[in-house]
């Protein structure tokens, strides 16, 4: 995989969530605003299209005591456990609602050696100003119910640093008594298993870095902390411990310097009574070029360092190899054995290394590591073979076997059982981040989605990772736009982020691609939404860079082979496609509230309507199937509109006061007109509806145990089975439901 799709997942994540995930009106309000109530909920049954992981675990928990117990945290997807019966993850917060979409990042897990059905998670995605608080959850049943405490701070699941930790730990003395470290404002302490928490005198001084406490470890009954806001020079400690729960002080004779700026992660030999750290000389998961091992004696508090390869030797081809440290793990079972991985490490790629003899020896795992990704094909990334990973963070060794082995990467979690064959133990975790959905009317496949970081995805089943991996020719790291062609549904078109070529058709249904022949300049650093006409005789590409910047779109009329400016197509209205008339496309203005539409095949635009709602940061317009000029404007403050004349009138629809993406499916029986499927507001809640009789009454399909955070990006119906609806989400894939 390259170096650029994961960083650009992380920028493009928290820049949607910075533009359309503002605070909500307070709930009176959207009660007093809100038109007739929504029926009572169906009974639906959720899953989650299959895909096999996508996105970066950055941690992951073997419980101390209890045979086949562990648990997984994600940047962006949530926290699941794994249950050992059925060789899968069991996701735990699917439940956190639109409100509170921050808290699907998981900062942090701890478990609690003396009670296993104990569990908590820090919570909290982002620490800009514009995301909420963080919070913690604790539960008594290993994560089948939590309760849960609001903070008063940030957290950060999803920005630098995100792979350190844990930065949450049940102290050693007291199991009633929790520790959690923040970015921004020092150590918390709880004295009643997480149920409130105070901020406790630490010596060290938050700065503007966001990193802080970076991990927090228990050896025997001290507790370590790691500092990620030092400089790495002489005299600046980075590593703190305290005996007492009281007073803390720098750890004597710890390592200082580039190399140890920042401790990543610490794990604790209870035999040996050693501590190890590793180290790099900036917080990870990118940006890192220098690292190292160190390990401590606590009983006599001797420093050693047990660096596997130091950083900056000459690669074959006369560049360098940099990288950091980043995971580590002891054997719980054999008194010395450690592992760690190395991060940041793209000209050589990432390893782990294993070392039986308290670091004075390591072995690469990767030089004879066999990896089978069957089960994953897309983990291939085009390639001819998988890597054996990167952003490689998360390590951790069953304490009940000591040749099983799992570590995290930025797409999936891969495990062993014989320290050589390697696969992916990824079942049930799905952290995909979903930007289109499209649903054929016919073909194999019943589902088509784009994603972050992992491009285009041809779903030939639901229950199985897709096994044409990514499409390819060329593969794309995010995609930004995906349309079919509504009168020819073999043709689909797709755009993203790619290193060779940013546009692609298929004239097979999206099984198979081809690039487009030639692209505008501006879709290698601007690729954005694209649409084909109803019979695929015209592409209309818009171009949006990351940093919110729009270009004017452009026009091929040729498959791609020539393209041209859309002169009178406002910068930043997205056409939509009429599904009938081959020469109709429209296209929303927020900036001024206007409708334009094209009757030349998307050559010219005029204005059509004007006087609409202005100014909304998440809008979409969406034509009905099978109907000329019947479209729906749905506005994230502004509720939902309709025009059957082509965009020349709208009328607002009354169901509903907040609609942030439409989509259609298969019509009820004995109804005339397609199902509608919202992510929207009927009264207080944002939820999934169905419509069955053209919006004017709504049904809630999802429950408050399915609802994934924010799920504003699409929303599709089957357009062959009634009642079935994609849902895309931010960080939890593909979720699909079926009436029971």
């Amino acid at each position: 995989m390259h170096a650029s799709p994961p960083c650009r997942r992380t920028v493009l994540a928290g820049t949607a969530a910075a533009a359309a995930l503002t605070a909500l009106p307070p709930l009176a309000a959207r009660a007093a605003a809100a038109e007739p109530a929504a029926a009572t909920t169906p009974a639906y049954r959720w899953r989650t299209a299959v895909m096999g992981g996508t996105g970066f675990v950055t941690g992951v928990l073997f419980h101390p005591s209890v045979r086949g117990l562990a648990y997984a945290r994600t940047d962006v997807g949530g926290a699941y456990r794994w249950d050992d019966r059925t060789d899968r993850w069991i996701p735990l917060t699917d439940h956190i609602g639109w409100d509170d979409w921050n808290l699907l990042g998981v900062e942090a897990i701890a478990v609690d050696p003396a009670h296993p059905n104990r569990v908590y998670l820090s919570l909290g995605t982002y620490a800009q100003s514009w995301a909420g608080n963080g919070a913690v959850l604790r539960s008594e049943d290993r994560g089948a119910t939590w309760k849960r405490t609001d903070l008063t701070v940030k957290l950060g699941a999803n920005e630098d640093g995100r792979g350190a930790g844990e930065r949450l730990l049940v102290d050693p003395r007291d199991s009633d008594t929790l520790w959690l470290g923040t970015r921004h404002d020092g150590l918390l302490k709880s004295a009643d298993r997480g149920a409130s928490w105070q901020t406790v005198s630490f010596p060290a001084a938050p700065s503007a870095t966001g990193q802080g406490v970076t991990l927090l470890v228990a050896a025997g009954r001290t507790v370590y902390a790691g500092w990620g806001d030092s400089d790495g020079t002489a005299g600046k400690a980075n590593l703190y411990r305290t005996s007492d729960g009281t007073t803390w002080e720098a750890v004597p004779g710890q390592p200082t310097g580039t190399a140890a700026k920042v401790p990543i992660r610490a794990a604790y030999d209870k035999h040996t009574r050693e501590l190890y750290v590793t180290y790099g000389n900036a917080p990870g998961p990118n940006g890192q070029s220098d690292g190292s091992v160190h390990k401590l004696r606590t009983t006599d508090g001797k420093w050693t360092e047990v660096t596997p390869v130091k950083p900056g030797g000459a690669t074959s081809d006369g560049g360098t190899d940099t990288f950091a440290y980043g995971g580590v793990a002891v054997d719980a079972c054999r008194p010395g054995t450690v592992v760690v991985s190395t991060n940041n490490r793209w000209a050589l790629v990432d390893t782990l290394y294993r070392s039986t003899d308290g670091g004075r020896s390591w072995t690469s795992l990767k030089d004879k590591a066999v990896l089978d990704i069957s089960e994953t094909p897309f983990l291939a990334f085009g390639a001819d073979a998988p890597k054996f990973g990167w952003w490689i963070q998360a390590v951790g060794i069953d304490p009940y076997d000591s040749k099983h082995i799992v570590y995290g990467t930025g797409a999936t979690l891969y495990g062993t059982r014989d320290l050589k064959n390697w696969a992916p133990q990824i079942r049930g975790l799905e952290e995909t981040s979903v930007r289109q959905l499209v649903s054929p009317s016919v073909g194999a496949a019943h589902l088509i989605s784009g994603n972050g970081d992992v491009g285009v995805m041809y779903h030939d089943s639901l229950t199985a990772s897709p096994s044409r991996g990514m499409a390819s020719n060329p593969v794309f790291g995010t995609s930004t736009g995906l349309a079919q062609a509504a009168a020819k549904p073999s043709y689909v078109v797709r755009a993203g982020w790619g290193d060779h070529g940013n546009g692609a058709y298929s004239n097979d249904g999206g099984r198979t691609w081809a690039p487009f022949a030639a692209q505008p300049a501006i879709a290698k650093d601007a690729p954005g939404p694209i649409v084909t006409n109803a019979d695929g005789s015209a592409v209309l590409w818009s171009f949006a860079h990351w940093d919110g910047t729009v270009y004017p779109a452009q026009r091929s009329a040729d498959n791609g082979a020539t393209w041209a400016e859309v002169a009178s197509l406002p910068k930043g209205a997205v056409p939509v496609a009429d599904p009938v008339d081959p020469k109709l496309f429209y296209a929303f203005d927020t900036a001024t509230g206007t409708l334009h539409a094209s009757t030349d095949g998307g050559l010219t635009f005029a204005a059509r309507a004007t006087g609409l709602k202005s100014g909304d940061t998440q809008f979409q317009l969406t034509a009905a199937p099978g109907r000329s000029g019947d479209l729906w404007l749905s506005l994230k403050w502004n509720g939902l509109y309709r025009s059957t004349d082509g965009g020349a009138n709208f009328s607002k629809v009354g169901s509903c006061w907040a609609s942030y993406t439409l989509g259609f499916g298969k019509a009820a029986d004995g109804a005339s007109y397609p199902a509608v499927y919202m992510v929207g507001s009927t009264e207080t809640i944002t939820a999934v509806y169905r419509s069955d009789d053209e919006a004017t009454t709504w049904t809630r399909i999802n429950d408050d145990q399915h609802q994934w955070g924010w799920i504003g990006a699409a929303i599709t119906g089957d357009p062959r089975i009634h009642g079935r609806v994609y849902v895309a989400t931010n960080g939890r894939g593909v979720q699909y439901g079926e009436p029971v």
